[in-house]
């Protein structure tokens, strides 16, 4: 794994919301690829060769989109954007997520595997770099000191960028105390979602840097039911935008 990458970059997010912008962007050097159901946007992203996809929910949807992009893209690096639900406490609605490393919390083949292990490859946490790590959670507080970055309406008031662990699973929890059960098993855990790991699985295996960024639109402890797709098409779509500048910018 080389880093940073001087080539093409990859760039996921599992709903349209949340890359629309970054496809904008491209302006006149967009060019479009249809393959397996999937838009595939190539072209120059601030200063960068890039290609944005929207992969749809899941890990199998995600981990299909990252792997043609590797393959028939050609691309150096991933980074996967989006929206979470929030596994700690202390994060409110708004906070960044910097993914430090991911697990596949539904996975378990034992008594053949320790539960969370991937069969063959003896992977239970696929751990992030620090320099991505830091990369990224440098321009998630860059992003979230600019005024476009708050809404009130919200309660997004003073959002704030973490790095923290990341289960991703196929399953949207919406009860706590299913919630509870993986936070028992994974301590630290500071998000659920239902992508980046597995997608992390893909960028082990081909030896590529990944950088997953979540932008959390519920939190463990608030009852109170948020507009989502509102949120996604407000909030999250803007930090997906705007932490990527950021990212990429400063590269």
């Amino acid at each position: 794994m080389t880093f940073p990458s001087s080539g093409p970059i990859g760039i996921l997010g599992a709903m349209p919301e949340e890359v629309a912008h970054l496809v904008e962007e491209m302006g006149a050097s967009r060019r479009t690829h249809e393959r397996g159901g999937r838009t595939y946007h190539a072209g120059r992203l601030f200063g960068r060769d890039a290609v944005v996809v929207f992969s749809r929910w899941g890990k199998v949807a995600a981990a299909s989109t990252a792997t043609h992009l590797l393959a028939e893209h050609g691309v150096q690096e991933l980074v996967f954007t989006g929206v979470a639900g929030g596994a700690d406490p202390s994060l409110r609605v708004g906070d960044v997520v910097v993914a430090s490393g991911l697990v596949q919390h539904d996975m378990d083949a034992s008594p053949l595997f320790p539960r969370h292990e991937i069969p063959l490859l003896g992977v239970t946490r696929f751990a992030v770099p620090e320099a991505l790590q830091q990369r990224a959670l440098q321009a998630a507080r860059r992003w979230l000191q600019r005024p476009e970055a708050l809404a009130p309406e919200f309660g997004v008031t003073a959002p704030r960028a973490v790095l923290g662990e990341v289960a991703s699973g196929d399953k949207f929890f919406a009860r706590a105390d299913e919630l509870q059960a993986v936070r028992a098993r994974l301590p630290g855990l500071a998000c659920v979602e239902m992508e980046g790991a597995a997608v992390a699985q893909v960028a082990h295996e081909y030896a590529v840097p990944l950088t997953v960024i979540r932008t959390l639109s519920d939190a463990a402890d608030e009852h109170a039911p948020v507009d989502f797709l509102r949120f996604v098409q407000s909030v999250a779509a803007r930090a997906s935008h705007g932490i990527v500048r950021e990212l990429l910018e400063r590269a």
